[in-house]
């Protein structure tokens, strides 16, 4: 960031993951529509009576505010930007993005259009119908804003017939992406699936 980005205001972001920092305090990462993945302390954000504390929700559009110049910023305001009631296997296609987003973007490249595919498809998951074309939506997009798109015109991502060659698809080339660095959220699934 420049000295005159220093200070940056009312991003557009959600919370992608949060580990204690100290008694009071978290370090999150959180991916800005303007900004790509940004690492920032929320001092006192444990504490009992803090406003952040029940605004740093995962999957929940939020407004944030930031200052540094550093590799971590510091958090100095955080709003809701509306709600998205995830629940249930949802929660499960929401961390897997997560995942995905802090596994295989660099820190603090903007990815606009990326952006929208995310907050779509969490809009769809919110919603409670099928959001596997949303899903689709959002590995294509991530792929290509990567550098690793898949040849060819943009599919119809709710064209059901389609939707299983597509998702192998998709699958290779992110696993070739990944380089053997494999998904907990996968992993996740996969245990879960011996208890269903």
């Amino acid at each position: 960031m420049s000295k005159r980005q220093s200070r940056v205001q009312e991003a557009h972001a959600f919370l992608m993951h949060a580990t204690n920092w100290s008694e009071t305090s978290i370090i999150a990462q959180v991916f800005s529509r303007d900004y790509g993945i940004v690492t920032v302390v929320a001092k006192g954000a444990k504490r009992p009576y803090s406003v952040l504390r029940p605004i740093l929700s995962a999957f929940q559009p939020l407004l944030l505010s930031w200052s540094g110049q550093g590799e971590i910023k510091t958090l100095t305001r955080a709003e809701t930007a509306g709600l998205l009631p995830l629940g249930g296997r949802s929660l499960m296609s929401g961390w897997y993005m997560n995942e995905l987003l802090l596994k295989l973007l660099p820190k603090e490249d903007p990815h606009q259009a990326l952006f929208d595919a995310y907050a779509d498809a969490l809009a769809q998951l919110a919603g409670g119908s099928s959001a596997t074309g949303a899903l689709r939506r959002f590995e294509w997009t991530l792929l290509n804003e990567t550098g690793y798109g898949i040849e060819g015109e943009e599919p119809d991502f709710n064209d059901r017939s389609a939707e299983p060659a597509l998702r192998l698809a998709l699958r290779q080339r992110i696993n070739e992406h990944l380089e053997n660095r494999s998904l907990s959220t996968r992993k996740v699934l996969l245990s879960l699936q011996h208890f269903a």
